[in-house]
């Protein structure tokens, strides 16, 4: 049996007055990829975000355990070097700093020390995964980048730190055909490298086609209201959610 890495239990959550979260149980083993989907405003992102300690977003109850601590106990940043990692819908532009000095500083940061030609021969290595030109490395991260071009840097990243969880927040929205592939490869490339454990919260189903899945979750009104294996994914979008709303 692989060891559960995450567990979530009886999560209440709410932003300002708004109660989004209500009650919602979710676990999460070794080398597992589960996939969050489910109506717009179901509470997927709300989700991710509790998990990486967004400040706005408030626990009123509940408990999430990550790696065998108490994962509310830690700073955003004690997450991200526990090993959680977040790809963002919407990445934002950080002027001045660029993407090499960024990931190899965020590296560094993880405990990986390495010389300046070993990482750049990593970044290669990984960058040819997701076609990506050596250039980007020199480019400030995610000024100007296209919207694409912002989610293979986020990939870029999720390769590079090599979390023991990685959450992906609409990772595929808004992608064209070819870049949604380049995306999914990178993705399923991180699970044949490291074994990581994945949520993916999307809409569509295009990121999924080339990766292994093992469980997914439907989520309605703040809570897991249906669960089942990858064969949930062609049911839901073959008849939507409707059958589930309101159990």
């Amino acid at each position: 049996m692989s060891k559960e890495i995450l567990t979530i239990e009886k999560l209440c959550v709410k932003i300002g007055e708004k109660e989004i979260l209500k009650g919602l149980d979710l676990s999460v083993c070794e080398g597992e990829t589960h996939v969050i989907m489910g109506p717009n405003g179901a509470g997927k992102s709300t989700l991710g975000n509790t998990l990486m300690g967004k400040p706005e977003y408030e626990v009123t109850s509940g408990n999430i355990t990550f790696m065998g601590e108490d994962l509310l106990a830690m700073t955003t940043d004690e997450r991200a070097r526990k090993g959680l990692f977040m790809s963002f819908q919407n990445p934002v532009e950080v002027p001045g700093v660029r993407l090499s000095e960024f990931v190899r500083n965020t590296c560094e940061a993880m405990g990986e020390k390495m010389s300046l030609w070993n990482f750049k021969k990593a970044a290669a290595e990984q960058m040819k995964v997701l076609n990506m030109d050596k250039t980007y490395l020199d480019r400030e991260l995610n000024v100007g980048f296209s919207g694409g071009e912002k989610k293979k840097a986020e990939i870029f990243q999720l390769l590079m730190l090599k979390p023991a969880l990685a959450i992906l927040d609409e990772t595929d929205s808004g992608l064209d055909v070819d870049a949604v592939r380049t995306v999914s490869e990178g993705v399923k490339a991180y699970q044949e490298q490291t074994g990581g454990s994945l949520i993916i919260i999307t809409h569509s189903t295009r990121i999924l086609e080339s990766l292994k899945v093992d469980r997914v979750h439907v989520i309605a009104e703040g809570t897991v209201i249906a669960e089942g294996d990858s064969s949930l994914v062609d049911e839901i979008n073959e008849n939507g959610f409707e059958k589930y709303i309101g159990k």
